[in-house]
This record gives C-alpha cells, structure tokens and sequence, in this order.
C-alpha cells in the first residue's frame, strides 16, 4: 500500500516537473505588435546590456553588463558578448544564429556552452528562444538549465529580455536584460 502511494506521489511530481518548465505563450500571440522585429537589422553593430538575475525566490544575486558585437555574414549572425559581472567575473559567449530553410520568421542559434540548437520564433516585436545552457558553478559543477527567453523589441532602440530558467522542469531563477542601441 505504501508502495503503491509512494509511486503515485512520484508520478504525480514527474507531471507536475514536465509541465512546470513549458512556456504557455505562443509567439504569434504578438505578430501584429510593432515595431516589427528584424534578427539582422536590430542585432548589427554594438549593443549594450544591463542586466540582473535572480533566485527562484526573487532576489537578484548578481548584476552585469554585457557589450554585444553582432554582425552578419548573409543570412548567418554572430553575436560576440562580453559579460562583466558585479562580483567582477568576466565572461565570453558567441552565438551563431541562422535562419530556418523555408520556416519564415524561425531561427537556430548555437553556442559552445549551449546544447544542441536553440529553436526560436519571431513573430511582430517579439522573439521566443529555447534552448538548454550548460551551467558550471564556480566548484566545477555542471548543470542543464533549461531556458524560456522572450525578447521584446520597444523601439527602433531598445528591447527587453526575460529569461526563465528551470532545472527539471522545476523554476531556478530570472535573468532580466535591457538591451541599447547607439
């Protein structure tokens, strides 16, 4: 009898663990948003970023800067981005975005510390990324974080990022970002 509760309590929390992470929102709930965004257009040149995480509670532990260098080569976008931290860490990502063949408006992106290929979706002033980032703790330490980016564009300038990070479904914390163009 135990038994039989102790599997149902566990089935029920696998449940609950598959849906936590999913994002209900579809894309195209914002096609008709403007200003329209454009991968290629907004992300050229050098941007800058302000931004914050926080804890599952809702405490930001760390603030940081990131200066972002995007540019294109045809259809295939590469954004280098230098992060300073406020403890002082530094860190270095490169992202390599694509189009998707015959799938308007869907794109892939990669980068060293992400797994496999981030899928997103722009649709009006909004972009949508999923994608599982390969976090190391400063002990070493791996993890597969899951992440439900939204990206908004504001205006011709500024877009506003929010990412929800989730660790077996379960929500581990935020990464909030505004993003500048000169």
């Amino acid at each position: 009898m135990l038994r039989r509760i102790l599997m149902r309590l566990v089935a029920a929390a696998g449940a609950l663990a598959l849906t936590a992470g999913c994002s209900s929102a579809d894309p195209q709930v914002y096609a008709r948003e403007k200003p329209a965004l454009d991968l290629q257009r907004y992300f050229d040149g050098t941007l800058t970023g302000h931004g914050l995480f926080m804890d599952r509670s809702g405490q930001v532990q760390r603030r940081f800067v990131v200066t972002i260098k995007a540019s294109w080569d045809g259809d295939v976008g590469t954004l280098d981005e230098d992060f300073l931290w406020s403890d002082g860490e530094k860190e270095r990502r490169v992202w390599t975005l694509r189009p998707v063949p015959g799938q308007p408006g869907r794109w892939s992106g990669t980068a060293a510390d992400v797994k496999g290929e981030a899928v997103g979706v722009v649709a009006g002033n909004a972009l949508n990324w999923s994608y599982t980032f390969m976090l190391r703790t400063r002990e070493g330490k791996r993890y597969e974080i899951d992440f439900d980016d939204w990206m908004f564009l504001i205006d011709e300038k500024v877009m506003l990022n929010r990412a929800v990070m989730t660790f077996w479904g379960f929500r581990v914390g935020e990464v909030l970002i505004s993003f500048a163009r000169p």
